[in-house]
């Protein structure tokens, strides 16, 4: 792409007040319609829905043999918001872009221009101007308006390469993994990275060693023994022993414990040092959109995305109660720590009207971030009024919004405060050589300076509590009226067991923090990379912490073994700074790609030739342990033919992986099949087609193996093998949910059936019960009759002769046989619904 040239002439005069009709494009309904409200008749404000149009998906859309060309499509509901667009032109003066002030915003008014030159929907003497704002009151709009400007090459050349790359991975590497691992799809280069780190964290909790270690802790006070006097007690934990200072896991047994303690007891102590100390706790920075994610996650429990969609609500704008509507916060993705001049002034004023002169800072606080990228160095997210309380929200938003908003305003209040002061107190215990020392600690809040914002009931609509900045205050009164030499008496020594516990894994919040410290992905990429994550069934999230599926470890040891770039932290983090220097023109973008797409081919290359016994080899070295940890004794020897070892394998059909015997196909034994772990088997479908027969055990009857089978009408359990002129004893299971945790004596008792329970009083014949597909039945000639799951709270073996006539007496029988007629409507309709 060269400079952009519209057949309409750019222009960087003002465009408010209007001088002619003007039509302005931004890219929701809701934030169409606040604007509209803004600028009058002159101006039509419509919406584009987001992008207006992608790369096609499929094969060839990125082509690095014709330059890196690009071929695109255009969904069909883009088509009827263009031709909205395209109508409003008509007769109009001014087009102006008001998408979103970042590269997916730049690349959506440079789409939006191309389009519309393809069109020839732009005559010669329509003035074309791109606005930008952070916030959506009527304020900025208008001060936007009267400084356009024209789009920025190198921000829609930031995005093209970022789009090509993420393009080029995901339509070269995910046939790979089709082809070597079967069901798994490609993560995206961002998505890849953050896998990997999910996926390690794992890997070191497989590792982790467990260790025991102690701790001692006693409960002194001035109550001399014998005396009745009341004296309070406070505790106060071991620091030193023997002269020594105790690390973790100097007391790593019970018994050292035991010996400590009963030194402890025999001994005399006093205070042997008395210390005193004021620190000044600073107000936390104002929000950027990973430490808004990180706190709503935190605190509110909210995810990432649901955060982001809660973020683009107040962003776009509610309607006030006075009859207008406004945007509440700044723009939401933003790396950028800073607040305009007159925000801060708005600030501070507030803090000293609500709280007082003392509680504001000096001076009004500056923060600052090394900013990839100066040309989307957005504000941090504030209130776009902070005299907007969240209080005066109260009924007017939806509970979880207010909540946001809540977060938001009082950490943009805190921002410009005083720092909290805490007095400390800190004293040492000892016994007359001081061979055995105790520390007791504690802290009160002097002034609450910022923290006076988190305990201000009126001004918040929830409650809400900034609980990390608050102090143990009870017990410095004790503390601070001991003076060195004042001997202490042991009320009691308690001795508490610890182990080490693994490392954490990831939640939402974590992740996103972690991804930020290394530098990988931006604001607007962290939510999507989440949720593409647990869409692919790579990640799922129990109790807001993220695991790895066994299938997403799979794909990022794959990545990480052949791919290696791809999930290099340092790779991906390099690769967005590259990004950001093509925004700010340091960087050719096609250079760029020249560059990634020499190397990543040669990989691709590469892989393509990678056998897939060798991917199995892999897989089964790195995951060995959690592969064979559920066989009996952990043994690789097949139980079925006592000859070959268990492996990991690749289903041929399917997307399902197994541990079976190497000497297949002599022996067919399957041990353990795998559709992910254990929780993705719970999800796989009932009939899921099965590589080979699973043997249950043997008959004790027979010695014959019993086999778990899949056929054209769902699983099924076998006596014996198939031999010609024999037909083996069968039983369906298809009406089982779980075929998987079918065992030996399930397959036994199954196929006991059918059973003769007696004769029809009527005509002599034999009543009998079966298993059915979909359970048990009962049968008189043609006559049959489903038995209900639950019948008389009897098991299908309990069932007798008389409850057999009851049901085939009912009105819910059917005859057996080819129909006469035509099916019922009934069964019609039925079957046009499945």
């Amino acid at each position: 792409m060269g400079k952009v040239k519209p057949q309409g002439k750019m222009t960087l005069k003002q465009l408010y007040p209007a001088t002619g009709r003007t039509v302005v494009v931004v890219e929701s309904a809701t934030k169409a319609k606040v604007i509209q409200g803004y600028l009058g008749d002159m101006f039509e404000v419509l919406p584009s829905y987001g992008h207006v149009r992608d790369l096609a998906a499929r094969s060839g859309s990125v082509r690095p043999d014709d330059d890196f060309s690009m071929v695109w499509e255009v969904p069909s509901a883009a088509w009827t918001h263009l031709k909205s667009i395209k109508v409003a032109l008509t007769g109009a003066e001014n087009l102006i872009l008001a998408s979103d002030p970042d590269r997916e915003g730049e690349a959506i008014a440079w789409h939006i221009i191309e389009m519309l030159q393809q069109q020839d929907a732009l005559r010669e003497d329509i003035n074309v101007a791109r606005v930008v704002f952070h916030e959506i009151t009527e304020t900025s709009i208008k001060s936007a308006l009267q400084a356009p400007r024209e789009i920025d090459e190198n921000l829609v050349h930031a995005y093209l390469a970022r789009r090509a790359l993420d393009y080029l991975i995901g339509f070269n590497i995910s046939p790979l993994l089709w082809r070597k691992l079967p069901g798994c799809q490609s993560a995206g280069r961002v998505q890849s990275a953050a896998l990997a780190l999910l996926c390690d964290r794992e890997m070191e909790i497989d590792e982790f060693k467990q260790q025991e270690y102690w701790t001692a802790e006693i409960e002194l006070n001035q109550k001399e023994p014998g005396s009745s006097v009341n004296a309070p007690d406070f505790s106060a934990h071991l620091t030193h022993f023997d002269s020594k200072k105790l690390n973790q896991f100097s007391i790593d047994s019970h018994t050292k414990a035991k010996e400590i303690e009963q030194q402890i007891n025999s001994q005399n102590f006093q205070v042997v040092s008395s210390k005193k100390n004021k620190m000044r706790k600073n107000p936390p920075t104002p929000y950027i959109t990973s430490t808004l994610q990180q706190d709503a996650a935190n605190k509110l429990h909210f995810s990432a995305a649901y955060t982001m969609k809660l973020a683009q609500k107040l962003y776009e704008g509610v309607q006030l109660s006075d009859g207008k509507a406004a945007g509440l916060i700044t723009y939401m993705r933003t790396d950028g720590l800073h607040i305009s001049d007159e925000a801060c002034k708005d600030v501070r004023s507030l803090v000293i009207q609500r709280y007082g002169q003392n509680f504001a800072s000096e001076s009004p606080r500056k923060f600052f971030k090394k900013v990839k990228n100066a040309q989307e160095a957005h504000e941090a997210i504030r209130p776009t009024d902070v005299r907007r309380l969240p209080s005066l929200f109260r009924g007017m938003l939806d509970e979880d919004s207010l909540k946001l908003y809540t977060l938001i305003w009082c950490r943009t209040v805190a921002c410009q405060m005083e720092p909290a002061t805490i007095e400390q107190i800190q004293l040492d215990i000892g016994n007359a050589g001081e061979s055995i020392v105790f520390r007791s600690s504690c802290s009160r809040v002097e002034f609450l300076g910022y923290q006076a914002v988190f305990e201000d009931v009126e001004a918040q609509a929830v409650k809400y509590k900034e609980n990390e900045g608050n102090s143990r205050n009870e017990g410095f009164g004790l503390l601070n009226s001991l003076k060195r030499g004042d001997p202490l008496y042991v009320g009691k020594v308690e001795l508490k067991e610890h182990h080490t516990q693994p490392p954490a894994r990831y939640s939402e919040a974590s992740l996103v923090k972690k991804l930020e410290e290394l530098g990988i992905g931006r604001p607007s990429t962290y939510a999507s990379t989440l949720k593409v994550l647990q869409d692919r069934n790579y990640v799922t999230v129990k109790s807001r912490v993220l695991h790895p599926e066994f299938r997403g470890r799979m794909v990022s040891a794959f990545l990480g073994h052949h791919f290696s770039e791809v999930t290099d932290y340092s790779f991906t983090a390099d690769m967005e700074t590259e990004l950001d220097n093509v925004s700010a023109g340091l960087t050719e973008w096609k250079g760029l790609l020249r560059d990634y797409w020499t190397r990543f081919s040669a990989y691709c290359d590469r892989t393509s030739t990678v056998h897939i016994h060798q991917v199995e080899k892999m897989m089964e070295k790195k995951f060995g342990d959690f592969l064979f940890a559920s066989l009996p004794d952990q043994s690789r020897t097949c139980p079925c033919c006592m000859e070959g070892n268990l492996i990991f394998k690749v289903s041929r059909f399917g997307a399902g992986y197994f541990i079976g015997c190497d000497q297949h196909p002599k022996c067919k034994y399957i041990a353990k099949t795998l559709y992910g772990d254990d929780e993705e088997e719970e999800s796989t479908p009932k009939n899921s087609s099965m590589e080979e027969p699973k043997v249950l055990g043997l008959s004790p009857g027979s010695n014959e193996k019993v086999l778990l089978k899949n056929g054209p009408y769902g699983s099924y359990v076998q006596l014996g093998e198939d031999r010609k002129g024999n037909s083996p004893k069968r039983a369906s299971v298809s009406h089982i949910k779980d075929v998987g945790s079918i065992t030996l004596e399930d397959a036994l008792e199954l196929m006991r059936y059918p059973v003769t329970l007696g004769n029809h009083p009527e005509d002599g014949q034999p009543v009998i019960i079966k298993v059915a597909r979909v359970g048990f039945a009962v049968r008189h000639r043609r006559t049959i009759a489903s038995v209900p799951k639950v019948y008389k709270n009897k098991k299908p073996s309990e069932i007798t002769l008389e409850d057999a006539l009851e049901l085939l007496s009912s009105s819910n029988v059917r005859r057996s046989g080819r129909p006469k007629s035509k099916p019922k409507v009934e069964e019609e309709v039925m079957l046009e619904a499945v």
